[in-house]
């Protein structure tokens, strides 16, 4: 039953891994939901659970989303370019997780505590970021409004959950077929063949896949071409320098990066921890302490730790660590229609 003073919510893509955590996050946090229309993005038909109820997510209704006041796109590329435009159109908030809009000029990509100053209220189409690059934005951000981030190298090590349903079950089955595995009987550490994967480039139990996406023509993947291009739109730092590694780990959620960060001017490592342990949205571990992905799976921050000096007084190296599907994708979405309520923006649509 809807609620008269609440908000018509759709989520397309509801019962995919980053939907259901989304849709969890609307039932705890504070957005005022009269009605949540959820859908599957896929074929099958399925559920989700609400406020203690199940409701059917049957497949993409246009005609139930036109009538939504906000509506949370958590599916493919292709499934925002059909929708988002349409919907943004007709008023409606439209908060995209793909990588669809990241990139256009005229579509804000928001992470809030980063740059929710380029949310605009005649923009009703925002986009969401990468999920390996947020982690950084977001530990970065205030280093790179007092001094100055010029250059970024980066290694991630990526959680298996980023790849889909697909991809995590059949690293479970990986490991379920290797579960008599241990060492040789004069101990020597056993010698595992490639092994074969559907859904990953190679097989990911006991092992690390340094592709992550599609390789391009300069070598570089998708995903080291998105985080770079993101990371300087959400930074507004068009002439920034950045080289990444994107490599798939097997652990089941949580990205990691090894982050090294060449600033403006020099920096001590006093001030560097004093403006890390002030930045919004992010936990600086204390000296010697850091943050893992088991650590910090199911967290809402963004957590960092070993901070230490680089090659030359102007580099910091540091870890950072955040939950892909929470900080990396739903809950970032959360947070936006968060920001959104407190400006006064969303709001029930006349009917």
């Amino acid at each position: 039953m809807r609620r008269a003073d609440g908000l018509i919510v759709g989520v397309v893509g509801a019962t995919g891994m980053v939907g259901r955590e989304l849709v969890a996050l609307l039932e705890s946090r504070r957005i005022p939901v009269g009605e949540l229309r959820p859908f599957s993005s896929g074929r099958a038909r399925s559920a989700v659970r609400f406020r203690k109820r199940t409701l059917a997510a049957p497949g993409v209704s246009r005609a139930a989303l036109s009538s939504c006041d906000l509506v949370f796109l958590v599916s493919s590329d292709e499934v925002a370019l059909e929708l988002a435009p349409a919907l943004a159109a007709l008023g409606i908030w439209v908060i995209d997780d793909s990588a669809a809009f990241r990139l256009s000029k005229n579509i804000p990509l928001v992470i809030p505590e980063v740059n929710g100053g380029a949310l605009r209220r005649d923009r009703r189409l925002i986009a969401g970021p990468n999920c390996t690059m947020t982690g950084l934005a977001v530990a970065g951000a205030l280093l790179h409004r007092e001094i100055g981030v010029r250059e970024v190298r980066l290694a991630s090590y990526q959680a298996v959950s980023g790849a889909g349903k697909a991809a995590l079950a059949e690293m479970f089955s990986q490991y379920s077929s290797l579960s008599g595995l241990g060492p040789e009987p004069d101990g020597r550490a056993p010698v595992l063949r490639p092994g074969t994967s559907s859904v990953l480039p190679r097989a990911i139990a006991y092992n690390a896949i340094p592709q992550v996406g599609r390789f391009g023509a300069d070598g570089y993947s998708s995903e080291e071409t998105k985080v770079a291009a993101e990371l300087r739109k959400i930074w507004s730092a068009p002439g920034l320098k950045v080289s990444a590694t994107a490599v798939r780990v097997p652990s089941i959620r949580g990205h990691a990066l090894s982050a090294w960060l060449t600033l403006a001017r020099p920096i001590t490592l006093a001030r560097a921890r004093a403006l890390l342990a002030k930045t919004p949205g992010l936990v600086m571990s204390r000296d010697g302490g850091y943050p893992t992905p088991r650590s910090a799976g199911g967290q809402s921050p963004v957590y960092a730790g070993r901070l230490r000096r680089g090659t030359t007084p102007k580099e910091l190296a540091l870890w950072i660590v955040a939950d892909n599907l929470l900080k990396g994708a739903a809950l970032n979405s959360v947070q936006v229609a968060e920001e959104l309520l407190r400006r006064g923006w969303l709001k029930p649509r006349a009917r």
